[in-house]
C-alpha cells in the first residue's frame, strides 16, 4: 500500500462559518465586484455586485429567515439552477447556523420526497411553478416541512420585507457563534446504484479545499494584475458546484451565474462574461472540442483544423516532457509550426471562450489525456482533478510547473491519499466528511480507521500523481475472468465527433460489449457534409453503411488503447439516449449502469445472440475475434 501526501498545508487556521467571508470582505475591500448575473439570456451586459452590497443582500435575507422561524441546525433544502439568488440563500442560511440540502431541480418527485424526509427539512426553496408542483405532491408525507418558497414569485423580495423589525445585531450573534465543525451541508450523493445518501459536511471541511487551492493557485486564475473571474454553471446541487462557488466567495473572484447548460447559453455567457478560469466536467470540454471541430468544418477549414490541433497536442506534449525533466521541450519547426497556427487557428479558439480564459479545471469522471495536451496546446491549460462527495470535492490538483495531463496531480497540502492491495483509493484530512446522516453502518464502512474507502480505484507512480482508472463497483469480469474497467474505453469512445454517450458492459458475458449513442448535433452535420447522391432510397443505404464504417472505426480506435481481452467486441448504437428523464442519468449526468443494463435488456440479449450465431463456440472469448455493428 503505498501513501502519498504533499508538503503540510500552508493555508492559516479556519475559524467561524462559511458566511464570515462575506461580511470580512465587504470590511476589507467593500467596493470589489464579487458576483455578476443578467437580467436574461439575451443579455449581453452583466451586472455586478459588490462585496458590500453582497454582505448587505445576505443580512437582509437572513433576518427574513428568522422572522420565518428558521434556527440554527434547522435544514432548508436549494432545489434550483445555478443563480444568483442560490449564493445568496446558501450564505443568508449560512449565517443563522442553518444547513443546506441542496437538491437538483431535476430530481423525480421520489427522489425530492427521500432527500427532504431523510434531511428532515423544514423549508424548500424552489425555482418555479415546477418545482412547486414536485414539492406539493409530497408534502403531505413531510410533517416537518413548514415553507416552500419560490424564487420566481418573489421569495427574496418576500423575505427580506418580512425581516425588516428583525435586529441586525440578531443576525451578529447567530452568525459569530457558528462553528467550524458545525454542518454547513447534507449533500446527497449521486445515487448512481441505488438511494442516494445525505454526506454531512462541515464548514472547516467545505473550506479547507477552497482556501488550499487559493492559497497556492489563486495567482495562475486570471493574467497578472487582473481580478480571477469564473462562470459558475455547474449545478449547485452537487459538491464539485459548491466548491466553485465557496472558492469564489472566499477568494474574492468574480462569479457569474449562468443556469441554462444548454450549448448556446453556454457560448453566449463565455462570450459576454469572459471568464479567466474555467470549470467543467469532461463532457463540457469534449463537447466544445466537437463544437470547434464542426465550425471549422462547415467553414471548409476542417483540414486545417485537424492539423492544427496535432501541432497543439505535439507542442503540449513536448512542453511536458520539458518541464517533467523526460525531455528537451518542442523543436524548432514544432515551434514554427506552433506559432503559426497561433495566428490563425489557436486565438480564434480562446475568442470562442471570451478570450481571457488562462487556466481550467475537470472534475466529475477522467478527462482523455489528448483532450488535455490540445486544451494546453492552444493556450488554456485545462487540468484533470479528482474529488467527492465525501471529501467535500476536492483531493488533488496539478503541482505548479510540474503538471502531468492524463493524471489528476497530486494530493492537495495537508490531504493524504493510499492506495490499497486491491486499488481502491483511501483518502485522510480535513476535509472528509462527518458521515452519513441516518445511516452510521455506511459511515462505519466507508471510514476505516480515519481513512475514506473512496470506492474509485487508481494507481500511484513514482512521482506520486494519480490516476483514476473507474469505480470499484462498475470493474466488469467476463465470463472468462478477465476484470475490464470500462472508463477508460468509454472515454476514448466519447471523443470521436459522432459519439455523444458510451456504456461498456460484459459482466458474465464472454467478451467486452458496448451501447452508445450518437451526437444529434455532429450526426446531422455529418449527414451534410457526406453529401451522398443518387435516389433517396439507394443514398440512405449508402448513408447508413458510412455511418457503420464509422462507428466501426471509433471502436478500432478505443480498443488499440486496451488488449485484446478488454476490447469491446460487439455494440450497437441506440437511437434513445440515456438522459435524466428517462431514469438512465443521474441530474449531475452520471450514468445509471444498472439502469441502463435493465432498461436495455432485451437489446443486450439480441446483441450477443446475435453475435453467437456466428460463432462455433460462443463460450469461448477467443473466438469472439470480429466487432459487430449491430444498429437499432
Amino acid at each position: 500500500m503505498r501513501n502519498v501526501a504533499l508538503a503540510p498545508s500552508v493555508t492559516t487556521p479556519f475559524t467561524g462559518g462559511l458566511a464570515d467571508s462575506i461580511f470580512e470582505t465587504a470590511d476589507r475591500n467593500p467596493t470589489l465586484p464579487v458576483l455578476a448575473r443578467r437580467a436574461d439570456p439575451a443579455a449581453t451586459v452583466w451586472e455586478e455586485v459588490t462585496a458590500v452590497e453582497l454582505r448587505d443582500e445576505v443580512t437582509d435575507l437572513a433576518k427574513g429567515l428568522i422572522a420565518a422561524g428558521i434556527a440554527p441546525g434547522h435544514r432548508v433544502a436549494l432545489m434550483a439552477r445555478t443563480r444568483y439568488e442560490w449564493t445568496v440563500f446558501a450564505h443568508a442560511l449560512w449565517a443563522v447556523g442553518a444547513e443546506i440540502v441542496p437538491i437538483h431541480p431535476a430530481s423525480s418527485r421520489d427522489q425530492v420526497e427521500w432527500m427532504l424526509r431523510d434531511a428532515g427539512c423544514v423549508a424548500v426553496v424552489v425555482e418555479d411553478e415546477q418545482g412547486v408542483m414536485t414539492v406539493g405532491t409530497v408534502c403531505t408525507r413531510l410533517p416537518r416541512l413548514r415553507h416552500v418558497w419560490q424564487l420566481d414569485a418573489g421569495a427574496l423580495p418576500e423575505l427580506v420585507d418580512r425581516g425588516r423589525d428583525v435586529p441586525y445585531t440578531t443576525v451578529e450573534s447567530l452568525r459569530r457563534i457558528v462553528l467550524p465543525d458545525a454542518t454547513a451541508a447534507v449533500v446527497y450523493t449521486s445515487g448512481t446504484s441505488g438511494r442516494p445518501m445525505g454526506c454531512a459536511l462541515s464548514h472547516r471541511g467545505l473550506a479547507y479545499p477552497c482556501d488550499t487551492l487559493l492559497a497556492g493557485w489563486a495567482h495562475t486564475a486570471a493574467p497578472p494584475g487582473q481580478q480571477p473571474s469564473v462562470l459558475a454553471f455547474l449545478p449547485f446541487s452537487h459538491v464539485y458546484g459548491i466548491m466553485v462557488m465557496v472558492t469564489c466567495v472566499r477568494g474574492g473572484v468574480l462569479m457569474g451565474h449562468e443556469p441554462e447548460l444548454t450549448a448556446a447559453a453556454l457560448s453566449s455567457a463565455l462570450a459576454t462574461f469572459r471568464p479567466s478560469y474555467l470549470y467543467g466536467v469532461p463532457s463540457v470540454f469534449e463537447k466544445l472540442y466537437k463544437n470547434f471541430l464542426r465550425a471549422a468544418e462547415q467553414s471548409g477549414r476542417g483540414a486545417l483544423f485537424e492539423r492544427a490541433a496535432q501541432t497543439a497536442r505535439d507542442f503540449a506534449a513536448a512542453e511536458e516532457r520539458r518541464r517533467l525533466g523526460t525531455g528537451p521541450g518542442p523543436g524548432f519547426d514544432l515551434k514554427v509550426q506552433h506559432a503559426l497556427y497561433e495566428r490563425t487557428v489557436y486565438r480564434r479558439l480562446r475568442a470562442a471562450l471570451g478570450g481571457r480564459v488562462v487556466r481550467g479545471t475537470s472534475g466529475g469522471s477522467s478527462l482523455d489525456r489528448e483532450l488535455c495536451l490540445f486544451y494546453e496546446g492552444i493556450g488554456v491549460y485545462i487540468h484533470d482533478g479528482y474529488g467527492l462527495t465525501e471529501v467535500s470535492g476536492g483531493i488533488t490538483m496539478q503541482p505548479l510547473g510540474r503538471e502531468k495531463s492524463g493524471t489528476v496531480g497530486r494530493p492537495l497540502p495537508g490531504t493524504e491519499v493510499q492506495v490499497a492491495e486491491d486499488g481502491e483509493i483511501l483518502v485522510r484530512g480535513p476535509s472528509v466528511f462527518q458521515g452519513y446522516i441516518s445511516d452510521e453502518t455506511a459511515t462505519r464502512a466507508a471510514l476505516r480507521g480515519g481513512w475514506l474507502a473512496t470506492g474509485d480505484i487508481g494507481r500511484l507512480d513514482s512521482e506520486g500523481y494519480l490516476t483514476i482508472t473507474g469505480r470499484k463497483k462498475d470493474i466488469i469480469v467476463t465470463s472468462g475472468g478477465k476484470s475490464v474497467a470500462p472508463a477508460p474505453l468509454e472515454q476514448r469512445l466519447r471523443m470521436h465527433p459522432l459519439i455523444h454517450q458510451a456504456v461498456v458492459i460484459g459482466d458474465d458475458r464472454p467478451c467486452v460489449g458496448a451501447l452508445i449513442t450518437l451526437d444529434p448535433d455532429f450526426l446531422a452535420h455529418w449527414r451534410a457534409a457526406l453529401a451522398l447522391q443518387g435516389d433517396a432510397p439507394g443514398r440512405e443505404a449508402r448513408e447508413e453503411n458510412a455511418l457503420r464504417e464509422e462507428i466501426a472505426r471509433a471502436v478500432a480506435s478505443a480498443n488499440s488503447a486496451v488488449s485484446r481481452a478488454e476490447s469491446i467486441r460487439v455494440y450497437r448504437v441506440l437511437q434513445e439516449p440515456f438522459a435524466p428523464d428517462n431514469g438512465l442519468l443521474t441530474p449531475s449526468m452520471k450514468l445509471r449502469r444498472d439502469a441502463i443494463v435493465r432498461h436495455h435488456a432485451a437489446e443486450i440479449e439480441a446483441m450477443y445472440e446475435a453475435r453467437a450465431r456466428l460463432r462455433p463456440s460462443p463460450q469461448e472469448p477467443a473466438d469472439w475475434d470480429e466487432q459487430d455493428d449491430v444498429f437499432r
